[in-house]
């Protein structure tokens, strides 16, 4: 008999403000969630919800604008920064487009101003008043809560706490706010919203959607629906994670699927976790095991290599 499966629920606040034996059930938790399952969902977490309504109105106001208006901001090396249209990404290996178009925001003050010679520039709309200011924040948020999950990672895999924050300090990390329209006839018979595929990154941190539609593959080999809130924080790991523990926490496989209803809309924004250009990948000591399985690659050597796949980057 089949038993219950679901993804586990954790109290980041727990980590944040509880006793001892709080954090170490939080870290505890968090590594068994992620192996076992490539995802967890924060019930509580530091990012205010007020941001996160008015990010969404601001996101959807910029997603009603014609065509030819949000043309104007497509970005450039592999749309890093700035709008990607309607069809353009597909999942690795994926003949079809996924049918969405998204937007990308990425970080603006730098410690070291030498990087900024890896990282593009953002690009911003003047016809929605607010959308940098309010996004920016946003992005802040989703940030520092990003390093707070990690520090307790590194816990789990017998690291120093603050072992990623040096690869994380001018990380490359991407807000990603994306619009799902409803399905017509531009849509591809055979397309879904977004195919089967695993992020690029180390961990993805996702506010709750709009609507339903996202789907884990479950190590069972079975597809769960991952059900959350617009107050709940969904956390995933990415290729970048998976390589370095030697896929001890593997990158976790996910869609999000077509409705019911043609009609429907669907909005999400998820925040992409990526280290700074400079970074080199290794395999972390506690994970080598019987031996590293993939040899030490530059991070953004990594990055490149994988938006190729997906349709972003040209050869």
């Amino acid at each position: 008999m089949d038993t219950f499966r679901k993804v586990p629920e954790l109290s980041l606040m727990s980590f944040l403000n509880g006793s001892n034996n709080d954090k170490t059930r939080f870290v505890d938790n968090l590594f068994s969630g992620l192996k076992d399952y490539g995802f967890i969902v924060l019930v509580d977490h530091p990012v205010d919800q007020e941001v996160t309504n008015k990010a969404y109105n601001l996101v959807h106001e910029f997603f009603q604008l014609p065509e030819e208006t949000k043309r104007k901001y497509v970005g450039k090396n592999g749309g890093q920064r700035g709008y990607t249209a309607f069809g353009v990404e597909h999942a690795k290996n994926s003949p079809y487009p996924d049918l969405k178009e998204f937007w990308h925001v990425g970080r603006e003050e730098l410690v070291n101003p030498d990087m900024k010679k890896h990282l593009a520039d953002n690009i911003w709309p003047t016809e929605i008043k607010e959308f940098k200011e309010t996004l920016l924040k946003f992005y802040s948020a989703l940030d520092m809560t990003s390093v707070v999950i990690l520090d307790a990672l590194a816990m789990a895999l017998d690291l120093p706490q603050s072992y990623f924050r040096t690869m994380l300090q001018d990380g490359n990390s991407i807000l990603r706010p994306i619009h799902y329209p409803p399905l017509d006839a531009r849509a591809p018979k055979n397309a879904v919203r977004a195919a089967a595929h695993e992020d690029i990154n180390l961990i993805t941190v996702m506010v709750g959607a709009t609507t339903s539609g996202l789907e884990l593959l479950d190590r069972d080999g079975k597809w769960l629906p991952i059900k959350t809130n617009e107050k709940q924080l969904v956390i995933d790991s990415g290729d970048m994670l998976s390589r370095i523990t030697n896929d001890l926490l593997p990158a976790t496989t996910h869609r999000v699927v077509n409705p019911d209803n043609d009609t429907s809309n669907r909005y999400s924004m998820p925040f992409f976790v990526h280290p700074n250009p400079d970074t080199v990948l290794s395999c972390i000591p506690s994970c080598r095991g019987t031996g590293e399985k993939y040899p030490a690659i530059n991070s953004n050597d990594w990055l490149m290599i994988r938006l190729q796949e997906i349709g972003l980057m040209k050869n």
